[in-house]
């Protein structure tokens, strides 16, 4: 399996409306693992770990959510977490 980690921040109405918990969903769903966390900004940060289709699934399944409305996505590539198990809230 071909396996990388990003860090994104996104921005637009991403808080209050679900979107860690659909996060969380989608991740189990798509076997990712990582964490999701609402910053004071108003902007939410993500660290997810899968395969790069799995990961833009998870993402479109975000956007899927009714009040979600992603503005913008601040992404990089950092290194795997090769013990990590599960996707959490945080």
């Amino acid at each position: 399996k071909n396996m990388i980690r990003k860090h994104i921040i996104f921005y637009g109405s991403v808080q209050g409306v679900g979107f860690r918990y659909r996060a969380r969903h989608a991740a189990d769903l798509y076997g990712c693992t990582g964490w999701v966390h609402n910053e004071w900004d108003g902007s939410v940060t993500m660290e997810i770990q899968g395969e790069e289709e799995n990961i833009d699934q998870v993402i479109l399944a975000i956007e899927a959510g009714t009040y979600v409305r992603i503005e913008n996505m601040d992404s990089r590539s950092i290194p795997l977490e090769p013990d990590e198990r599960g996707f959490r809230a945080r």
